[in-house]
């Protein structure tokens, strides 16, 4: 079975990732965590992580989605022309792509939002400052999806993790998630 990569990088938001992990494990989908690099990676919230492999070592056809979590400031990230080439090779495999929070940025910046709805966890003004986001597909909605793509913002990680699981066909139960 292919697995879903999960993206690690300084400052990465855990929580937004948490109910997504869940719904994996829950569907038996296996996970490989991706590092821009082989060194320790502190997410927003403090905890270190050492990622499975990175982007230069993963082999593209072991993975069939990837999962990308936002942070508090994804400028950490905006010169980092290799992660969107990256992005990229994955999205022409036809993978479900998965992003929360401001990682949508990355998707938008590597041009696979075009003509796509989307929503971010950014506001009209960063979305426009960024000068990468077309206004006319946003959506103000916790979550969307448009073909193999998921955007969601930060708040909308319960709803996020289900719909990822739901478009990987995975078989989870969805009222772990329920208050």
């Amino acid at each position: 079975m292919k697995k879903t990569a999960v993206l690690l990088y300084p400052q990465f938001s855990e929580y937004e990732l948490s109910v997504a992990l869940s719904i994996l494990m829950q569907g038996a989908k296996p996970i490989v965590t991706v590092g821009l690099s082989d060194t320790l990676i502190r997410g927003e919230s403090g905890l270190t992580c050492l990622a499975d492999t990175t982007i230069h070592q993963l082999k593209d056809e072991e993975i069939d989605s990837l999962l990308l979590p936002g942070c508090m400031d994804i400028g950490v990230l905006q010169h980092e022309q290799h992660v969107l080439t990256w992005i990229q090779r994955i999205a022409e495999q036809q993978a479900l792509i998965a992003s929360i929070s401001s990682s949508p940025y990355l998707l938008a910046k590597a041009g696979l939002l075009k003509d796509k709805k989307y929503t971010v966890g950014l506001t009209q003004e960063q979305r426009e400052v960024l000068g990468v986001f077309e206004g006319s597909h946003y959506m103000n909605d916790l979550v969307v999806q448009d073909g193999n793509i998921i955007t969601a913002r930060g708040s909308g990680f319960i709803q996020f993790g289900i719909v990822m699981g739901q478009a990987l066909r995975l078989s989870f139960n969805d009222k772990w998630y329920q208050a």
